[in-house]
């Protein structure tokens, strides 16, 4: 899965040298006449609202970098690889790069960006499990959100750390006035979340609103809704935290594990719980599989006693 693509092009742009979007694909021109990289297109890349769907793009790409990796590795490297890559590549002092790809390619919505921009950083998550081995506890995960240019140029990556392993789901995040969505991908899987939250404000310590999916350790898939919110971190939290928190666990205390100590802990704790559950009782809002089939039973056999 493509990542990234938005501040990749920036940093390419600063090390040509190029100044404008003109600029920029006219260089891919340089390496392939007929690039699939094109100037209306690349507004859009540009501005996090896209990315390359054409594979010869990112071949297009690594051919104007001259990079030993393949366009691939490009579209799927995360920020911090592709960044050293491309210095070493180039003999280029990595603070040096990332000052000039900051200055290039000035928006037209500079305050909405400066913004967006305040909301980067790294989150403390907390929902209901949707699970049903794990029905009424806590689940914990890290969010992390990158800002890009453009008005929506944010990129999120949302991980759990889960009994069977690491669940990591990344993409695009857009701000609008009635709300910050997100629709995050597993790179290695199906998993998909749909983040619908309440509108940012300033300084931006904590998002809230629902997290969307499917549940993804049970015995069969079950489309859930939960609440979820997101507390902002000053330091971004141990790779091995997250996971389920214990029944009788606390928010306030587990905050406080990763430097983030508030008081009145037990009154914060009741505000936080009540958030969570909201009118549930005490899960995620799911379907019974065995209503649906119901209907599904019903409606289907008239169906078939209908075709033709």
């Amino acid at each position: 899965m493509a990542q990234h693509i938005a501040q990749k092009l920036r940093l390419t742009a600063a090390v040509l040298g190029t100044v404008t979007r003109k600029d920029l694909a006219a260089a891919f021109r340089g390496v392939n006449p007929k690039t699939a990289f094109d100037l209306g297109r690349a507004d859009k890349w540009l501005q996090g609202r896209a990315q390359p769907r054409e594979l010869s793009v990112y071949d297009d790409w690594t051919k104007l970098l001259k990079l030993e990796q393949t366009g691939a590795w490009i579209a799927e490297s995360d920020l911090p690889g592709f960044t050293a890559a491309i210095c070493a590549r180039h003999g280029i002092d990595r603070a040096e790069l990332e000052r000039r790809a900051g200055a290039h390619f000035e928006t037209a919505a500079g305050h909405e960006e400066r913004s967006l921009g305040a909301l980067a950083g790294t989150y403390a998550c907390y929902s209901r499990a949707l699970s049903p081995y794990y029905r009424g506890q806590l689940i914990r995960g890290s969010l992390s959100i990158e800002a890009g240019p453009g008005a929506n140029g944010l990129t999120a990556a949302y991980r759990e750390a889960l009994p069977t392993g690491q669940l990591l789901l990344g993409g695009q995040m857009t701000s609008a006035k009635r709300g910050l969505y997100a629709h995050l991908k597993e790179a290695s899987g199906e998993a998909q979340f749909f983040l619908c939250l309440f509108p940012h404000s300033r300084p931006g310590s904590v998002l809230g609103g629902y997290l969307c999916g499917t549940t993804i350790i049970g015995p069969e898939p079950q489309p859930s809704l939960t609440r979820i919110l997101m507390v902002r971190l000053r330091n971004p939290a141990p790779q091995a935290w997250g996971g389920y928190l214990p029944p009788d666990g606390s928010i306030a205390a587990d905050l406080a594990s990763l430097g983030l100590s508030v008081e009145q802990t037990e009154a914060v704790d009741r505000l936080l719980a009540q958030f969570l559950v909201g009118d549930s009782d005490g899960g995620a809002s799911q379907i019974p599989p065995a209503e649906f089939r119901a209907i599904v039973d019903v409606f289907d056999r008239h169906w078939l006693s209908h075709s033709v």
